[in-house]
């Protein structure tokens, strides 16, 4: 896989969709720094989205299961350049290990911090659900210099909603995912007009690096967790009407 390849397959598949996108406020995407996006999350779309919207590769984190799916495999990993997380054991090491090493490299790493469950359960594209914290401990510790975490809100406007694959039928593939052990088919959420508004990036500084450590750590982790979800947040309440 080429660098620019994942880029290159996101437009194409976008095109293929006769998607539109509309983006705002791009003037705020940082250049010749080291990048960690953060975005909602509601369909397969959304990181060739977001690689359109940057112009530029993106490095998404992926839950386990697009690792093993066959197909979908192919797709995520080999032509989009998407990392699966390990099986649930290792899952934190692995996530950190492998999006220090590519944001010390100047890589752009995409993270969505909702995790897999707006992806399994129909959700209103103008909610967005409570964020993990892996992502703002990612970019504390990362010791990357000129490291921008950059909120984005991706807004649906128009959209088809089916249902495509039974989710214990996923269960196969990933047993410990307890969303999978259920009723129900996996919604498929296909764009046809979105808007892509780049919120302010958050910048990480010495003096953040210095109060993640001890008893300030929950203190800076949470600030970083709650700033990228408000941005995100009051993005999509401009976005959607």
């Amino acid at each position: 896989m080429s660098v620019n390849s994942p880029l290159v397959v996101s437009r194409w598949l976008l095109a293929a969709l006769s998607m539109k996108m509309f983006r705002y406020y791009e003037d705020r995407i940082p250049q010749d720094a080291s990048v960690l996006v953060v975005s909602n999350h509601r369909s397969f779309m959304d990181a060739p989205i977001l690689m359109s919207a940057l112009s530029r590769p993106i490095r998404f984190a992926c839950h386990h299961y697009m690792g093993q799916v066959p197909i979908m495999r192919e797709i995520v990993t080999g032509q989009l350049g998407c990392f699966p997380l390990e099986a649930t054991l290792h899952r934190q090491q692995s996530f950190f290990q492998q999006s220090q090493r590519l944001l010390q490299s100047r890589q752009v790493v995409g993270v969505f911090p909702e995790g897999t469950e707006p992806m399994v359960k129909y959700t209103q594209h103008w909610k967005i659900g409570e964020f993990h914290r892996g992502f703002a401990h990612l970019a504390l510790r990362a010791s990357v210099a000129d490291l921008a975490v950059l909120p984005i809100a991706i807004a649906s406007l128009e959209e088809t909603n089916t249902s495509a694959i039974p989710l214990k039928l996923f269960s196969l593939f990933d047993p410990t995912e307890p969303l999978f052990d259920q009723a129900g088919w996996h919604p498929l959420v296909t764009y046809h007009r979105v808007a892509v508004l780049v919120g302010r990036p958050y910048w990480i500084k010495p003096q953040h690096q210095k109060q993640y450590q001890g008893k300030q750590a929950k203190t800076v982790v949470a600030e970083l967790t709650n700033y990228c979800r408000e941005e995100i947040a009051n993005l999509l309440k401009f976005g959607c009407y």
